[in-house]
Formats: C-alpha cells, sequence, structure tokens
C-alpha cells in the first residue's frame, strides 16, 4: 500500500491550488458555466485535510494559527470587493477557526489520555470545547448571516479529521489504530456529506478528492513550500481581480 501513496503533501496542495484558481476563474469570467466549479470541487477538501496535517505536525502551534489568521485578514480585503450580501470570511478565516478547535480538542485529548488524568480539568477542556463548537455554530446561523465560507460544516471538517489524532500522546492500541488515513478520509468524507445536501448539487464532485488524497505518502515533499502556497492565496485573488476590472 505504501508504494501506491506517492503523493507528498506539496503535491496534493499544488493540485488544490490548481483547482482553486481553476474555480474563482470560472466564477468571475463564465459564471454560468458549471464545469469550471466542478474542477474547483477538489480544492476544499485538500486544504482542509492539510490543515488538520499541519496542526498535527506543526512545531509552532501559535505562530500556525496566526500565520493562517493574519493571512486570512489581508485577503478579506480583497474578499470584500465581491457583493454576497453578506458578511462573509474568506477560506483561511474558517481554517483559523477550525485550528483553534482543533487545539481546544487537542487539549481534551490530552488530558484525558494523561497518565495521570484529572476530572476537572479534562471535563473543564471537553465543556471549552463543545461551547467553542456550539459558538462557531451560532455565528453561522445569525439572522445577519455573518458566516464563515463553506460555513459550520467548514468549519468543523479539519476538526473531524483530527478526532482520531492522538500524534504525542499516549492513546491505548485501540485507539491508536485509528488514527491512520483510511480512518481521517472517512471522516472527511462524513464532514463533505454534512455540507453537501445543502448545497448546489455540483458540490457532490467534492467527494472525487477522496482520490488523490488516498495516494498521499504522509510525507511533505522534497521543497519547503510553505510560503509559496501562503502567497498564492492573496495573489491570485488581486491577479483575478485586477483581470476582472480590465476585461469587464
Amino acid at each position: 500500500m505504501s508504494k501506491c501513496r506517492f503523493l507528498s503533501g506539496n503535491m496534493l496542495k499544488i493540485i488544490a491550488a490548481v483547482s482553486m484558481l481553476t474555480d474563482h476563474f470560472g466564477l468571475m469570467f463564465f459564471p454560468f458555466d458549471v464545469e469550471y466549479r466542478i474542477i474547483g470541487r477538489l480544492a476544499f477538501p485538500i486544504f482542509a485535510f492539510m490543515i488538520a496535517e499541519g496542526a498535527k505536525y506543526t512545531k509552532n502551534r501559535i505562530r500556525y494559527f496566526f500565520s493562517i489568521f493574519l493571512l486570512g485578514v489581508i485577503c478579506q480585503s480583497v474578499y470584500n470587493s465581491f457583493d454576497y450580501g453578506a458578511i462573509y470570511n474568506n477560506i483561511l478565516l474558517t481554517f483559523s477557526v477550525s485550528i483553534l478547535l482543533i487545539y481546544l480538542l487537542d487539549l481534551f485529548k490530552g488530558a484525558m489520555l494523561s497518565k495521570n488524568p484529572e476530572p476537572k480539568r479534562t471535563a473543564l477542556f471537553g465543556v471549552l470545547f463543545i461551547l467553542a463548537v456550539v459558538a462557531v455554530y451560532v455565528l453561522n446561523n445569525l439572522p445577519v448571516k455573518m458566516r464563515f465560507d463553506y460555513g459550520f460544516a467548514g468549519c468543523m471538517i479539519p476538526v473531524m479529521i483530527s478526532a482520531f489524532d492522538f500524534h504525542g500522546l499516549s492513546a491505548p492500541d485501540i485507539l491508536s489504530k485509528l488514527d491512520c488515513l483510511p480512518v481521517r478520509l472517512i471522516m472527511l468524507a462524513l464532514g463533505l456529506l454534512m455540507f453537501i445536501p445543502d448545497a448546489p448539487s455540483y458540490q457532490w464532485y467534492a467527494l472525487l478528492a477522496l482520490i488523490p488524497l488516498a495516494l498521499y505518502s504522509g510525507k511533505r515533499g522534497k521543497y519547503n513550500m510553505k510560503y509559496f502556497f501562503y502567497i498564492f492565496y492573496p495573489t491570485h485573488l488581486v491577479l483575478l481581480e485586477a483581470l476582472y476590472i480590465l476585461f469587464r
């Protein structure tokens, strides 16, 4: 099986970036051609999966969160140029919420699986996580429609992927066996199915992202392309916006 998994994290992100560029290009210039939207359905599941991976393996959690969050704030200025009729937060802000929820969930798992678990501490982190999830749900259902890109499901999908992440924890064997790629893909699929029924019909094509993700090697890739992907998101939005203004 390991020989079949030949796609690095970098390659998966490149696939997602091309998919996203195609989606946004079609949305701006050919809004009635659904083919662009179908190709674009690969982007979110792959990026959501890689956000969960980043939260799992990052050496500096605070820096990881603020890198995504601050970039999201910068991109929001570009996003606000579109008329969505709502306070609409871009996908990086969605993923920022996901990262915070993952960290809260990790605190709960760490307290629960510590060598000397303290019931009060475990309960505290469990309650904090539940309250945070409820808060995110409420925000996405306010009358003023202050919502995140992909809504509540979008915030929760990376968290669901991380549900059985026991990296660095002393988990029992029965739980450790669940910390594997097939289970993470099942959780991703369940998260997508939570979102798809209320979305346009072409969102079903998002499930096709499970195919390249099943080929994930678990390795980052030869080169550190982190900053390339950080720069790509705002840059492609600005360039598409400029082209739209120039040729509309």
